[in-house]
């Protein structure tokens, strides 16, 4: 079933509570997330994105994962 993006912001919510989140995309497989957070600073893009990643708890993971693309942009704050 596709995911909506109130509910990816729902579960980026829950592990980057302060972070600037903005989710886009009108398919529910093919969206994109920027995800703007403190705990970014000091992380390469990779480390950032695997923490993205981690907090869609499995939602990607394989064939069968709800969301089929998130095209995503991290950073910490400026």
């Amino acid at each position: 079933m596709p995911m909506q993006a109130h509910e990816i912001e729902a579960l980026l919510r829950e592990t980057f509570p302060d972070a600037e989140i903005q989710v886009g995309g009108d398919d529910g497989v093919h969206m994109s997330a920027l995800v703007v957070d403190e705990s970014f600073k000091g992380m390469n893009r990779v480390q950032q994105q695997r923490a993205v990643y981690a907090a869609l708890k499995g939602k990607m993971d394989g064939p069968n994962g709800e969301l089929h693309a998130l095209a995503l942009t991290t950073r910490a704050p400026e």
